[in-house]
């Protein structure tokens, strides 16, 4: 018997569970996946797990081939020369050919206090460690600081449970959305008692254990202080001599693959495509699982691998269980002023939501069955990337 084309996939995420089953599509390679967790995490439902409404954990045997051998284990170094990973334990795993999907993390906050004060909500770990804090204080005042989609996901899900929730912005709320969007979501917010403080003013400039400072000298009293600001991702390939960007994602081409060594392939969060990395979400993650997977296949292949082209429509928000905003945006990913929401749309809103984060499992279990099922339509990606990247293209061919 032929010797199989050994793949591992570093990270069981969205992004690496798809590039995981997309990779049996050929009987002569060998997938494993390399996880430090047993069971896939929802991570866009984690403020839903910290709130009690939903568990944000599925069985890797819902949504991974069987033909994917699962390896619970962490990665401690990638030794690219050797073709090897070294793990936690002491063991090594050989590879071929290696996915990079490590994901990303909250950053570690600089704010005085707030590392000590403060809980993060980004992993499993984080979510189950703040939830006991809100389970023991019903009455609990709770501030969340950031005002991306975790933050205003996590206040609207405690307010509407009767919480007092504050949210500190820092700048903006919803600095992706349209304004129009924005109002929206403020008024949402409103009607479920959220205080909402926008502005620089309110910037948090230090958390102690029962309060939070802001910059325009105001203290808001604070129980319980839920920090969603900042992004991160995890330092492995920074650690393994890799070439990464300023914020540690994985460099690569536009096929996907590492600047050093042609046999990495990056997908999600991890990854920075000619250093300009797609935004965060698992709308991303999972294009980018897959087109990691094709361009592995297509070397394995010996073929020419294609550039990535990975297509946005939107960002979806839950308000509470019974509202929601999708905000539509257009293929350059910028917002537009169309969303559906607000107090007539709301809860059409909160069915999309829950519609995005049942299809965002349910597609990783239909790509397990059946491998290069998922791909998104070309009239969704943005025309303009490759044009934009196509003058520092010509001028590293001049160089």
């Amino acid at each position: 018997m032929a010797r199989k084309t050994q793949v591992m996939v570093v990270g069981g995420g969205y992004a690496g569970v798809m590039a995981a089953n997309r990779l049996t599509a050929r009987d002569d390679v060998a997938v494993t996946l390399v996880n430090p967790r047993p069971t896939f995490v929802e991570r866009i439902r984690l403020h839903q797990r910290v709130a009690g409404t939903h568990g944000a954990l599925v069985e890797y045997r819902d949504v991974l081939a069987d033909a994917v051998r699962l390896e619970v284990a962490t990665v401690e170094r990638i030794d690219a020369g050797a073709r090897r990973l070294e793990l936690a334990d002491g063991g090594t795993l050989a590879y071929d050919y290696l996915v990079y999907a490590v994901g990303s993390t909250s950053a570690a906050p600089s704010v005085p206090g707030a590392a000590d004060h403060a809980f993060a909500l980004a992993s499993l770990e984080d979510a189950d460690r703040l939830a006991p804090e809100l389970a023991a204080g019903p009455t609990a005042r709770v501030t969340v600081v950031g005002a991306g989609p975790t933050g205003i996901e996590t206040a609207s899900e405690l307010a509407e449970q009767g919480r007092a929730v504050t949210l500190a912005c820092g700048d903006v709320l919803g600095p992706y959305l349209h304004p129009r969007g924005r109002r929206a979501v403020a008024a949402a917010l409103a009607r479920l008692g959220v205080e909402v403080l926008a502005g620089p003013g309110a910037t948090v400039t230090a958390v102690t254990a029962d309060a939070v400072q802001l910059a325009d000298g105001r203290d808001l009293p604070s129980d319980v202080t839920i920090w969603t600001a900042g992004f991160a991702v995890p330092d492995l390939a920074a650690r393994s001599g890799l070439s990464t960007d300023a914020a540690g994602r994985l460099l690569t081409d536009e096929t996907l693959t590492s600047v050093d060594d042609d046999r990495i392939v990056a997908a999600g969060d991890a990854g920075a495509p000619s250093d300009r990395p797609y935004r965060m979400s698992c709308q991303a993650a999972g294009q980018l699982g897959g087109l990691a997977a094709n361009t592995v296949l297509a070397r394995i292949a010996g073929t020419e691998p294609a550039p990535a082209r990975v297509g946005f429509v939107g960002q979806c928000l839950s308000l509470g269980r019974g509202a929601g905003l999708f905000q539509l945006a257009g293929r350059d990913d910028v917002a537009r002023p169309a969303y559906l929401g607000g107090r007539l749309g709301a809860r059409a809103g909160a069915w999309l939501k829950e519609l995005a984060c049942d299809s965002s499992v349910r597609g990783l279990a239909w790509e397990a069955r059946r491998p290069g099922i998922l791909r998104y339509p070309s009239f969704v990606t943005d025309p303009r990337r490759r044009e934009d990247l196509r003058p520092r293209r010509t001028a590293a061919i001049a160089g």
